[in-house]
């Protein structure tokens, strides 16, 4: 090895040792090596500046002499390296012992008694606390493909065998609509009932003192007075309100599947009018006072017999899914149904058939409304977008966002150019169908405004919302007119009664009636006992 050479290595030997002492320096600040898990780091610095001042120390000076074995003359002649060889020998030691130190360090090792090294983590200051903002209720989610669980209560299970029912004559297929395939935004969905829990063995805790007193607690609130039940009553939440063209009876729709004819006046259940095979949805009187048309998430649109519930027709929507909402025209000649895929389907109810499928929506649909001359239609979905359609010609006429969330509760008004919608952002607007502007905005509610009803003046406007509150409004100006909130949970269907009061349905299954300037409202019919 040259001196030049061995003079570098000495030299880096020490510019290692040098760093480490360096590190080790300012890792300590002050503590035991044992405690900082440094101690190797002096180890090596030790050793690597040894080895430099050996390295150093064999060139110095000493005997020359003639190797023996190398030739006396030219090139090859050999000549032993001045300086002292032993010591010269120690600086192939060392280097390496360094080494190995600084890569056993690498691997985790320190010495024994020595405690692992310990970080604090610095906890950052907490940012100054911003107002929270309220945020919408979600709404309920529709994937096409699968029929979503709905905002209101999914089915429960029923409590007693299906009754028998008469043969029903062969279902009139809607042709098939392809599902889109896209996630579905979510949806606010009312809560389920309840399912019993699996029993769990408690677990055996041991106590521990509390380091700092407890904090009082308040007391919980007062639990709400119990409601009024009765045998004939739905057994789940009313979610479809209808009254006949005499103002005389109510139709209710619940989804505990079944169609409830009820007596107003003499506040008294006249007949369960049938069953469908999941969630009853809608519920209408035909105009010829005699039948009644109902769907449910079944996907089957029922035309049964008022006087006795006898099935008449069923229609079937196919592959089309679940019925979430159904419309039929002041005539009586067609209806048109939105579903669960998004579709949206016209019926010839005369001869029993389909008009159109119109290719609908990309999401669950979730309002549907039929202008009073029957020509058109709109409809509105869970993404808040609204649809205008030519039912007769079976096309589009347009299509626009109404609302940030799903559109819930559309009716026209008399006049057929306009019409108001509800939604999932907690608004009711009022809509210019020529321009396709918002006229007017309702607002008020602090919930999903889920279902909306017009009164026969066509002055006022009934709303029901997931808040648990019930609204009436003056059309014409927007302003609200009386609030109503039984504090019993959210409610999802209103009507108006011939005399001009509100009626409506919700969670706690009964049907209740408010006066139509505000006040106390009474039950006129309600839920069976849980």
């Amino acid at each position: 090895m040259k001196r030049s050479t061995e003079r570098l290595l000495a030299l880096a030997m020490l510019i290692v040792g040098i760093a480490c002492f360096a590190k080790l320096y300012a890792a300590l600040d002050g503590r035991p090596p044992a405690t900082a898990r440094l101690e190797v780091f002096g180890a090596a610095g030790v050793l690597s500046v040894l080895a430099g001042l050996l390295i150093l120390a064999g060139l110095l000076p000493g005997a020359v002499r003639h190797d023996p074995a190398a030739p006396l003359f030219g090139r090859d002649a050999g000549i032993a390296p001045a300086g002292h060889p032993r010591l010269r020998r120690a600086e192939l030691a060392l280097p390496l012992l360094a080494l190995i130190v600084i890569v056993a360090d690498q691997f985790g090792w320190r010495a024994p008694g020595a405690e692992p090294a310990k970080e604090v983590a610095t906890v950052p200051a907490d940012p100054a606390p911003r107002s929270p903002k309220p945020r919408p209720e979600p709404e309920a989610s529709a994937k096409p493909t699968t029929p979503e669980s709905s905002i209101e209560p999914a089915l429960p299970a029923p409590a007693q065998q299906e009754a028998a029912k008469p043969p029903l004559p062969e279902p009139v297929a809607a042709p098939v609509q392809p599902a889109p395939t896209a996630a579905p935004p979510a949806e606010s969905a009312p809560p389920r009932p309840a399912q019993p829990a699996e029993p769990v063995q408690p677990t055996q805790q041991t106590a521990l003192a509390p380091a700092t007193p407890p904090q009082t607690v308040a007391p919980p609130p007062p639990a709400p007075p119990a409601q009024p039940t009765a045998l004939e009553g739905h057994r789940d939440a009313v979610v479809w309100l209808a009254v006949s063209a005499d103002g005389h009876q109510i139709m209710s729709a619940s989804t505990d599947r079944i169609i409830k004819l009820w007596d107003i006046e003499g506040k008294r259940l006249i007949r369960d009018l049938g069953e469908h095979k999941d969630m009853a949805r809608s519920a209408l009187f035909m105009p010829d006072g005699k039948t009644v048309l109902t769907a449910g998430d079944d996907g089957e649109i029922v035309l049964r017999q008022l006087s006795d519930g006898t099935v008449l027709h069923v229609f079937s929507s196919g592959a089309n899914g679940g019925v979430r909402q159904l419309k039929i025209s002041l005539n009586g000649k067609l209806a048109v149904s939105g579903h669960d895929t998004g579709s949206v389907v016209v019926w010839d109810l005369g001869k029993g058939a389909v008009l159109h499928v119109l290719p609908g929506h990309d999401w669950s649909v979730s309002s549907v409304a039929i202008s009073p001359d029957g020509t058109r239609a709109l409809t509105g979905s869970i993404d808040g977008e609204l649809k205008l359609w030519d039912i007769v010609a079976g096309k589009q006429l347009r299509s626009w966002l109404g609302h940030e969330r799903g559109a819930y509760g559309a009716v026209f008004l008399a006049d057929g150019h306009h019409a108001v919608t509800g939604s999932g952002d907690y608004t009711i607007k009022l809509w210019d169908l020529d321009t396709f502007k918002e006229v007017r905005r309702f607002e008020g509610h602090s919930g999903t405004v889920y279902a909306l009803a017009l009164s026969a003046d066509g002055k006022r406007l009934g709303s029901v919302s997931l808040d648990g509150t019930a609204r009436i409004w003056n059309v014409d100006t927007g302003a609200e007119i009386a609030e109503f909130d039984p504090g019993t949970g959210p409610m999802y269907a209103v009507a108006f009664a011939a005399d001009g009061t509100l009626l409506t349905g919700g969670i706690d299954r009964a049907i209740r009636d408010w006066p139509a300037a505000g006040g106390e409202g009474t039950v006129l019919f309600a839920g069976a006992p849980e």
